[in-house]
């Protein structure tokens, strides 16, 4: 119910209004009298009604100058005026005030019923319009971000707007944007997510940066404008921050391209530098921050070294080693990202260096090897591709260093074999074994001889000589140092015999037969 105030300098009118107005069929409450204008001021401060009745001939503030009174600080009160005279200049300055009942004594119960509800009709129509206010300003607050991120697809695609239509979103959003040096910020969210991760990194990025003007998601990527400022570092350490936390909530790389700072009149050619920035994440690799300064290219003169020695290449692989084969993979893709050629240029030189690999890939092998040049093709950066091709290779070396290894022992026991059936000789030399009895290369032979077993072919032979020398003082007890010579393929010479004994036993020959003669 409306709270209403009735002011009468007149007792038996204020007591005859109050008693006879039905004022709850109304849809009012009468919560005071007051005898003149000073008094109903002061019960108005004290607690404002929602409408007052009053007298407008009274004593010390008359109703006039109560209703100007009240409307300057109340202007919520509404009146209702009352006078015994038919004067058009009382009902023209009330008026004045917004003042619409105006009644002339004496007026009866069923006129103050009809202004009071006329009253509450009003007050109910006008709370109406200010909730619908209200809700339309609400509405437009919540589709405010939406119709931001409209103009500035619409802004940096297709649409030509004119410094009239700029102005007039300037209005709209509360920014400026013709005047000003602007930047723009393209970040990508690295492997596979949600697009509720795209909203949490646009609200990250409101938090944490400084100067955000407008943003949007472009083909499921986030694009900001924000005010350009001179202090580069600082803008770059935002970017970080942003980057940093939105990784730490959501364990997600951030890929950033960032433009040159321009006026906004040149947002499209910005948001095409940030795009090609975007596309060279191929060689900066994903989760990084990527300027203008990062697309140079290096001196072409590299090209030259950038031609790969397929028949090296292969020699490398095949022979097993590991280690030079990698230096050459790390020397190859170097190249590559320090000249940032057309990426597809670069991918298909990545794809013509694995079809290499591939030609000399062992025949068992081929078919799978050849079935991963798909999943090659799928790798979205040059680290992805150097990885790739880095996993290939130590396959491929591994599989021909094991086939190696078995085929070196497989010779190698051969080669141990004939040294114990002919270790008596003499003349048995690694050169002999290999032109007479293995027919293969004496340099080949040596080296994967002493690969397998530690140790050059003489220094075995000899070695196993000595053994088989001491095993048989053991045995038979006292021998002449030099039928020992003899019989063990040192041909007869004694003393060469002791000095390789020697060394082997850490003793004579002599004091090696004395000592087990003593056992």
């Amino acid at each position: 119910m409306y709270k209403v105030l009735l002011v009468d300098d007149e007792r038996m009118i204020l007591e005859g209004i109050s008693q006879v107005v039905d004022w709850g069929k109304a849809g009012t409450r009468l919560v005071g009298t007051a005898r003149n204008g000073i008094e109903a001021y002061d019960q108005i401060q004290a607690s404002p009604p929602d409408f007052v009745i009053s007298d407008i001939s009274m004593p010390g503030l008359d109703g006039i100058g109560l209703v100007a009174k009240t409307t300057e600080h109340f202007p919520d009160v509404r009146f209702i005026l009352l006078s015994g005279y038919k004067d058009f200049d009382y009902a023209c300055r009330a008026m004045q005030y917004g003042v619409k009942h105006y009644l002339l004594k004496p007026c009866n119960e069923r006129q103050i019923h009809e202004a009071l509800t006329e009253l509450g009709q009003e007050r109910e129509e006008q709370e109406e319009r200010k909730q619908f206010v209200n809700r339309m300003k609400l509405d437009f607050q919540r589709m405010l971000p939406h119709v931001k991120e409209h103009f500035l697809k619409e802004f940096i695609s297709y649409k030509t707007y004119g410094s009239r239509d700029i102005a007039f979103y300037e209005r709209l959003f509360g920014i400026e944007l013709q005047d000003k040096q602007v930047r723009m910020l393209l970040l990508r969210v690295e492997e596979s997510h949600e697009p509720e991760h795209l909203f949490a990194l646009q609200n990250i990025a409101a938090d944490l940066m400084d100067d955000v003007l407008l943003s949007t998601t472009m083909q499921g990527q986030l694009l900001i404008v924000l005010e350009s400022e001179d202090d580069t570092s600082r803008f770059m350490k935002q970017i970080e921050a942003v980057r940093a936390t939105f990784h730490r909530f959501y364990k997600l790389e951030v890929t950033v391209a960032v433009s040159e700072s321009d006026s906004m009149q040149h947002s499209r050619g910005m948001y095409r530098e940030t795009l090609h920035c975007m596309n060279h994440r191929f060689y900066t690799g994903e989760g990084s921050l990527i300027t203008k300064e990062d697309l140079a290219t290096e001196d072409t003169r590299e090209m030259a070294d950038l031609e790969l020695d397929e028949e090296k290449f292969g020699l490398l692989i095949k022979a097993g080693n590991t280690v030079e084969v990698a230096q050459e993979v790390d020397r190859l893709f170097g190249i590559l990202s320090r000249m940032k050629l057309e990426i597809s240029v670069t991918r298909s030189y990545v794809l013509q260096l694995y079809a290499a690999m591939i030609r000399i890939c062992p025949e068992e092998e081929r078919a799978a090897f050849t079935s991963r040049m798909v999943v090659l093709a799928e790798r979205k950066t040059l680290a992805c591709l150097k990885s790739f091709v880095q996993e290939a290779v130590e396959r491929m070396t591994a599989i021909y260093y094991k086939s190696n290894v078995y085929r070196q022992s497989s010779t190698v026991d051969k080669m141990i074999t004939i040294i114990e059936q002919n270790y008596r000789k003499s003349d048995l030399s690694l050169n002999g074994v290999a032109g007479q009895m293995l027919y293969m290369n004496s340099d080949y032979l040596g080296k994967i001889f002493k690969k397998v077993t530690g140790e050059n072919f003489s220094h075995y032979v000899n070695r196993y000589r000595i053994e088989r020398a001491a095993e048989h003082i053991r045995e038979t007890g006292d021998v002449k140092v030099f039928e020992l010579a003899e019989w063990f393929g040192f041909g007869g010479n004694a003393q060469y015999f002791s000095q390789v004994f020697k060394k082997w036993a850490g003793m004579t020959p002599s004091e090696y037969i004395k000592s087990h003669e003593r056992g």
